[in-house]
């Protein structure tokens, strides 16, 4: 089991690496992609089926069609200026203010028991459990976050069109 662990960190952290180091937003944001089906096979080995399941159909499912949809729907028709690299006081900023994050993560990580009482064990509760939930009693909120999701990406759409005030549009 601790090799499929390991795996399953190199595809995260592979994929979230190689986003970050690409210039090109929608290849970054198909290796977003990949970085979430890796943290939701995290989720499966550790035996949240239905954390696993919900990762797959909100974030690789929904967040990542509306960052394809921004992305495509604001790029702009010129080339992208070239990158200036960041002066060497902002790398060792950067360095600093990321050392100080690990620092209170750690810090955190260490400090936190992990010995946990028998009295505080989560319920036994099924993926039928929490689907009856789901579509039961909470029906309405979840179907107005639909809406509200859905209004959303139209509002960007909206905003990401461009007003031409002539009448005409670029022949680019």
């Amino acid at each position: 089991m601790t090799l499929a662990l390991i795996l399953i960190a190199c595809l995260i952290l592979g994929a979230a690496a190689v986003a970050m180091a690409l210039r090109n937003l929608i290849h970054s944001a198909l290796l977003l992609i990949g970085s979430w089906t890796g943290i939701a096979a995290f989720y499966l080995w550790a035996g949240a089926e239905f954390v696993a399941f919900a990762q797959i159909l909100i974030y690789v499912g929904a967040i990542s069609m509306v960052v394809l949809f921004a992305v495509l729907l604001t790029r702009q028709a010129d080339p992208m200026p070239p990158v200036e690299f960041p002066s060497l006081s902002r790398f060792i900023s950067g360095l600093i203010v990321g050392g100080g994050v690990a620092g209170v993560l750690l810090g955190a990580i260490l400090g936190t028991p992990l010995d946990v009482p028998a009295a505080a064990q989560a319920p036994e509760l099924t993926v039928r459990d929490l689907g009856t939930q789901l579509m039961g009693p909470h029906t309405a909120a979840l179907l107005i976050v639909g809406l509200l999701l859905t209004v959303s990406l139209l509002g960007a759409v909206v905003l990401a069109s461009v007003d031409h005030p002539d009448g005409k549009e670029d022949a680019s």
